[in-house]
This record gives C-alpha cells, structure tokens and sequence, in this order.
C-alpha cells in the first residue's frame, strides 16, 4: 500500500462521522422536544451524548434526567434535516440565532415524526427510528475547558429495535441495519451519499 503524505490543517468542524441520533426530552409542560445530535457513543450499557449547552435538550435533562435515544435508518435523513434548523428553546439564543436557527415547538409535526409511549420513561419514542434506548441521564458535566457543550452521561432502560433488524432474539442484524451517518456535515447511510446539512460550508 502507498504511503500519502499528510498536511496538518485546523478543521473548522469535528464531524468525522457518526450516526445521528434524535433526542426526545420532556419539556416543562410535559410536551416532547426532539433534538438533532451528531456526537454520542456507546460502551456496555450506558451512553454518552455531546449537547449543546444553548439548546433545550441541556434544559430539560436538567431539569428531567431521562431521555429516548432514537437512531434513525438512513432514509430518515430528509426528516432528521426537516428539524435541523429548528430549536425548542424560547427566545432563540443568539449565537443560534446567528447561525439561522427558529424556534419550533412541535417537533413531531415539523419532522413528519410518529410519537410512542415509552414502557419506563416519561419522553415519547420516535416510532419511525428502528432503534429507540429508554435511558436515565447519570451525569452532566459541562468541562471548564470549553463551556459550549455538556457531556451527558446516560445509562440504557431498555432497547427497543425494529422486528425486521432482529437476528435471533438479542442481536441486531448488522447487514439489515443501515444507520445514518453525519460525516463533516454531510448525510450517508453505510454506502454513497444521501445529502448535506443546512450549515454544510462543503
């Protein structure tokens, strides 16, 4: 194999490829926010989630520590947009508000979004998203090194997957499951890409 040689560079974004998760959390009158995320990953039974600290999901985690970690398929990704450049918090934050965000209430409605009851939390499961985590938020540390995001430390309730990405009785099917990937500010599913983001300077 070819070695390439490499050029060091200061990357205006960090997005280096995850999937994308949408975030419902209970608002004070007992509403539903859905919040687009781009950072979180998993180890065991617990996940961790990189969130905004201007956003409504900070506010309503910490004021309501549980959560549904939904996971859309790669087709949701015109859906996942649809709420991309909203935000649930009242008055928009300026530095939202700079960067084009509104404000939406009704986040199931803007994203053509299903709601479901959730066995042992309080905030809905997003129906369409083959994988949707009940989970209780363990701790919230916001580091002093850089106070734009809050790492959200979150453990599993229960796992809910779409009977057609099941193999055997507790495993998902890898070849089945196709998760939408956010990659430096573009959509992909697991193969070519699907799309790019409102804020995508590429």
């Amino acid at each position: 194999m070819q070695l390439l040689e490499t050029k060091v560079i200061k990357p205006k974004i960090l997005y280096y490829g995850t999937p994308v998760i949408l975030l419902t959390t209970l608002n004070e009158d007992h509403t539903i926010n859905i919040s687009p995320l781009s950072s979180s990953w998993g180890l065991g039974k617990y996940i961790i989630l990189g969130v905004s600290v201007e956003g409504k999901a900070l506010e309503n985690l910490q004021r309501h520590p549980e959560c549904v970690i939904n996971v859309p398929h790669q087709s949701l990704w015109k859906n996942v947009e649809k709420l991309a450049s909203f935000t649930g918090k009242y008055p928009v934050p300026a530095q939202k508000h700079a960067a084009g965000f509104t404000f939406c209430k009704d986040k199931y409605k803007k994203g053509d979004l299903t709601p479901g009851a959730s066995n042992v939390v309080k905030p809905t499961r997003i129906i369409e998203c083959p994988i949707q985590i009940e989970a209780e938020v363990k701790n919230i540390h916001i580091p002093e090194y850089d106070t734009v995001f809050a790492i959200v430390e979150t453990e599993m309730l229960q796992f809910h997957a779409h009977e057609t990405i099941i193999k055997g009785e507790n495993h998902i099917d890898p070849i089945k499951w196709n998760p939408l990937i956010y990659n430096f500010r573009h959509y992909f599913g697991i193969g070519n890409e699907l799309g790019k983001t409102f804020r995508s300077e590429t």
